[in-house]
């Protein structure tokens, strides 16, 4: 079974910031691409940030400058070091991660169960 777990979400205020951690636990063979989504009410779920195995990072222009994502692939953990936080940053955060859980399997995508963070005054 593979759980992806968050933590690290929040009350904040305006211009202040957070940290959020997702660790990846039980058994695979590999983990590929690690990202971070949000949704805030009434919207659709969306990009914040993604980090593949090798390459180059992608962030949504709304966060560009200001979020930063990373990863420990010894520890299975993806990080988001969100800084300059603004009301509009309020959602809810999920971290998702394609992986393998066999050598010969495909890939498949799972989702953590969300952590909220709140920017307000």
């Amino acid at each position: 079974q593979v759980q992806l777990v968050e933590s690290g979400g929040g009350l904040v205020q305006p211009g202040g910031s957070l940290r959020l951690s997702c660790a990846a636990s039980g058994t695979f063979f590999s983990i590929n691409a690690m990202g971070w989504y949000r949704q805030a009410p009434g919207q659709q779920r969306e990009l914040v940030a993604a980090i593949p195995s090798g390459g180059s990072t992608n962030y949504a222009a709304s966060v560009k400058g200001r979020f930063t994502i990373s990863r420990d692939n010894a520890k299975n953990m993806v990080y988001l070091q969100m800084n300059s936080l603004k009301p509009e940053d309020t959602a809810v955060y999920y971290c998702n991660a394609d992986l393998k859980r066999r050598a010969w399997s495909t890939l498949e995508t799972f989702w953590g169960q969300g952590t909220q963070v709140t920017v307000s005054s």
